[in-house]
């Protein structure tokens, strides 16, 4: 697919700096010679300007990274040779918080620090990602799911010893038992299911009312992609899918998966629901698509802007899956 980089999150071609990472000492002297950091609270980036339309990037010695946050992940170089890091400052306790609000699909709520320039705050990456440029989208999908991860494994698998960051934060370490880990992904099919001049749509119960996106699922260990969307669509749909091809892939840090987008042709349009899976799956035609990408159909709501889904539906009506 000609414009899969194109897809939010991808093609910024960050240079992640790798040959650092074991360093220290090169590290160091990076850091001194003006190395930036971005802020990350409970899964939410430190955003900038009026309509948080850039992610924010502070000098490491920045006061609040210095006190609140634990040793910063390297994310990369920027074009101009400058060190980005990642801190996590989730310590923090804002005043007034209201904790029902993290627990929403897309949090609204901003948090605004009484140490930090007054035109930043910590916002949902999913209400700034079509904002963002490139290269802010790949730094902001790294760091949230690094930093993710490694709030979510401080303990070492094998022996159940708590773990530390090495590596600039590419590794944990446990002393314990000399376990390495490494960050985690998880592969995950999407599929733009079609049969004629429809698609298959499908919902599931926490999504807003009226949403729908195309199906998708994890891969299982010892299986393909194209063995997954077959599996996926037929577990949830009861539908039997034929020839499938790899269209274009996103990195979606909620909280650390890998999106593989693909093209399934059905063998049937007859849907056999699983309720434990979706609420609801039905054929969309491309006039109705068209209609709720541009917010006129009267009951069906679009997949996110930004999301693979999104993306896909959206090649798909101009032709240009190829």
């Amino acid at each position: 697919m000609r414009q899969a980089e194109a897809v939010t999150f991808g093609g910024s071609g960050l240079d992640r700096a790798a040959e650092l990472r074991g360093d220290p000492d090169a590290l160091q002297v990076a850091v001194s010679g003006g190395a930036k950091t971005l802020l990350v609270w409970r899964g939410k980036l430190l955003a900038a300007g009026a309509n948080r339309g850039r992610v924010a990037r502070l000098p490491m010695e920045h006061p609040v990274a210095r006190q609140l946050a634990g040793a910063p992940v390297l994310l990369g170089r920027e074009a101009d040779g400058t060190l980005c890091f990642a801190h996590d400052i989730s310590a923090w306790e804002p005043e007034g918080l209201d904790p029902a609000l993290l627990r929403r699909f897309a949090d609204p709520s901003e948090q605004r620090h009484p140490e930090l320039p007054p035109d930043t705050a910590f916002v949902d990456l999913r209400h700034i990602m079509t904002g963002l440029d490139a290269r802010d989208a790949e730094l902001a999908a790294t760091a949230k799911a690094i930093l993710g991860w490694h709030s979510s494994h401080r303990f070492c698998a094998r022996c159940g010893a708590e773990s530390r960051m090495v590596e600039a934060g590419w590794q944990r370490l446990c002393d314990a038992c000399g376990g390495r880990h490494f960050p985690r992904t998880d592969p995950v099919v999407i599929m733009l299911i079609t049969r004629g001049n429809a698609v298959l749509l499908g919902r599931s119960p926490p999504w807003p009312e009226g949403m729908y996106s195309l199906l998708a699922g994890f891969v299982e260990p010892g299986e393909t992609p194209e063995a997954a969307v077959r599996r996926e669509v037929m577990e949830e749909a009861g539908i039997d899918v034929g020839r499938v091809r790899y269209l274009a892939s996103q990195p979606w840090a909620f909280p650390s998966s890998l999106m593989i987008g693909c093209h399934g042709e059905a063998l049937s349009r007859e849907i056999t629901l699983d309720p434990e899976e979706l609420e609801d799956a039905m054929w969309v035609s491309r006039e109705q698509v068209l209609a709720s990408l541009a917010g006129t159909h009267p009951m069906l709501k679009a997949a996110r802007e930004g999301a693979i889904a999104h993306f896909l539906l959206r090649n798909w009506l101009a032709d240009t899956l190829d």
